[in-house]
């Protein structure tokens, strides 16, 4: 019994640290992980959408491809419901280039 509870606060404590370790990008309302962002470059070059019957073509089209990729991180799948969802990914692409790793860029916030 103490053993499963010490085990369960150490679970905890993991997810606070890595949490609190994070770099966070906050944009248009929207707040999304410094790793998340990276890995936008190497899911748009690896995917290309095939025809699902349930996706409306005209939809598919206006949304960016990484928005129908299922390895999308699930921080940034909210920005897939902005109309600006291209312009949001575009944006969140250029803050994370250098400025968020210097710390220079009030969107970043969690840095040390």
């Amino acid at each position: 019994m103490v053993s499963e509870f010490l085990s369960k606060v150490a679970v905890v404590l993991l997810v606070l640290v890595y949490s609190t370790q994070s770099v966070y990008i906050q944009y248009q309302g929207f707040q999304v992980r410094l790793e998340s962002v990276k890995k936008l470059d190497d899911l748009e070059g690896m995917w290309v959408p095939s025809h699902h019957p349930q996706v409306n073509l005209q939809d598919q089209s206006l949304l960016p491809s990484m928005c129908h990729h299922p390895a999308l991180p699930l921080d940034l799948q909210p920005i897939c419901k902005s109309h600006d969802a291209a312009s949001i990914f575009q944006a969140l692409r250029t803050i994370a280039s250098d400025d968020c790793e210097l710390c220079v860029n009030v969107a970043c916030t969690g840095c040390f």
